[in-house]
């Protein structure tokens, strides 16, 4: 079981006021978060294996959240990814959890939650 403090998680949003917040609750819980804008960054970033979690939006502005998820699974990478949406639409739940997501959040779901997911994901105490 990693120390939260050394568990690094990728936030991939492209809302770079709610992106921002999301690095500092995840960082106020003692992981290490690093932030991208998009899909497309994230997928040239030389660290984007080195995370313990994702934590991803799913409608991102080019490839979408659950793409990218899909992307990763095919190239065999198994990090864990918990999804972010502010849609409201069971069809999107199917498709994240079809993906095999750690967990589906609403944007409007409580800090606690974000971060239990997180913990959840990296089985971080």
């Amino acid at each position: 079981m990693s120390a939260p403090d050394t568990v690094r998680v990728a936030i991939v949003e492209d809302d770079d006021i709610l992106c921002r917040s999301l690095a500092r609750l995840v960082r106020a819980a003692g992981f290490r978060p690093l932030t991208f804008p998009s899909a497309e960054a994230f997928l040239a970033a030389p660290e984007r294996a080195s995370f313990g979690c994702l934590l991803l939006d799913v409608q991102l502005g080019g490839i979408s959240g659950i793409m990218l998820h899909r992307r990763l699974l095919a190239q065999g990478d198994r990090t864990p990814v918990v999804y972010l949406t502010g849609l409201d639409d069971p069809m999107v739940l199917t498709e994240a959890t079809n993906a095999g997501c750690a967990a589906f959040l609403q944007k409007t779901d409580s800090s606690a939650a974000i971060i239990e997911a997180l913990r959840r994901a990296t089985s971080a105490p």
